[in-house]
């Protein structure tokens, strides 16, 4: 059977060069409940403003549920500063939630052909968690976006979120046994045959398997709200400041791990034990999106902002890191890296 790697392509890393990024603007209210729908207007304003910064530096391929939505993006974005209009495509294909990182395509190139695919994986909503709301219905939307790409897509039949997996375009993936492993998702698959899709579909050598994610996730322990390459050979790894957080032996044991592959280890802060509603929030910082211009990270307005900015600043000279709030936006289970996917250049 042909697989991307059998036939030249590979996964490249979220700083090379994007043609896009596809997103969905948040529409479904029931994922950021509460404070009399303040809550999901700030989130729908904080959504906004990532997608202006994004768009200074490559087309953003925006999906809308209709066209009220479209003219609030509109209303929120084109004022905005930093907002390119022209970089801005609108498309209306209706859609469950605004995940696109988990439920959308992983996009695959070959760069001596100049060639660009899709990995169409299967969505089920992170272990049919949310089986009554339907989401996992999304698991539809890479061949919604394909009807416009019309490019190849390969599909592997088993469930894979792109939140799981984190490459350095050369040849290693990053993922934690808490969720590759989970009988919620592939019970049928041992760990080697996980490893053998992760190769065959992303061309790549190394699997390094990490163990649990951090208290509040959702979605067993994505790798995104970890660990995050920053360059082929250096990742930033989350670390709480107390020894007596919850996440500290699990993320101290995550690093031993990265250290003992032989990655350059750099600690990123955590917000700290932020509680929404009584309920512990996956707030990370390392759940960035590297885009052409901009290095969007969700801030947390806690002390510990600054520090993540400055160290995420270091690795990316280039492009403007800038902090954007998203403490109501993490109340629905994940910020800017889950809600975007790259669409690299070929």
């Amino acid at each position: 059977m042909e697989t991307p790697k059998s036939l030249g392509y590979r996964m490249p890393a979220e700083w090379e060069k994007h043609e896009a990024t596809w997103a969905v603007f948040p529409h479904n209210e029931n994922t950021w409940p509460g404070d009399d729908g303040k809550r999901f207007q700030r989130v729908q304003e904080s959504y906004a403003e990532m997608i202006a910064h994004v768009s200074s530096g490559e087309k953003v391929q925006l999906l809308v549920q209709n066209d009220k939505i479209k003219n609030i993006v509109e209303k929120l974005i084109f004022h905005h500063p930093s907002a390119k209009k022209e970089n801005i495509i609108f498309h209306k294909i209706p859609t469950m939630d605004s995940w696109m990182r988990d439920s959308g395509p992983t996009f695959v190139v070959n760069r001596k052909e100049k060639k660009l695919a899709m990995v169409h994986w299967i969505f089920n909503a992170w272990g049919m968690k949310y089986e009554e709301e339907g989401l996992f219905k999304d698991t539809i939307i890479p061949k919604k976006m394909n009807e416009i790409l019309k490019i190849r897509s390969f599909e592997p039949g088993i469930v894979m979120e792109g939140g799981s997996i984190e490459v350095n375009g050369r040849d290693t993936v990053l993922v934690t046994e808490q969720c590759q492993l989970n009988k919620n998702r592939n019970p049928n698959l041992t760990k080697e045959q996980i490893e053998k899709f992760l190769r065959d579909y992303l061309n790549v050598e190394k699997v390094v398997w990490l163990g649990e994610g951090i208290e509040g996730d959702d979605t067993d322990g994505h790798i995104d709200d970890l660990v995050r390459f920053v360059n082929e050979n250096t990742v930033l790894c989350c670390m709480p400041d107390r020894e007596d957080e919850f996440n500290y032996p699990i993320m101290e044991e995550n690093k031993k791990r990265l250290i003992k592959v032989g990655l350059k280890v750099v600690d990123l802060p955590m917000p700290g034990h932020l509680v929404i509603e009584g309920r512990r929030i996956p707030a990370s910082y390392a759940n960035f999106y590297i885009s052409n211009a901009a290095v969007v990270v969700p801030i947390f307005n806690v002390p510990n902002d600054k520090k993540a900015l400055d160290i995420i600043q270091k690795f990316f000279p280039d492009r403007k890191v800038v902090g954007i709030y998203a403490t109501d936006t993490v109340f629905g289970f994940g910020t800017w890296h889950c809600l975007t996917q790259q669409q690299p250049t070929v």
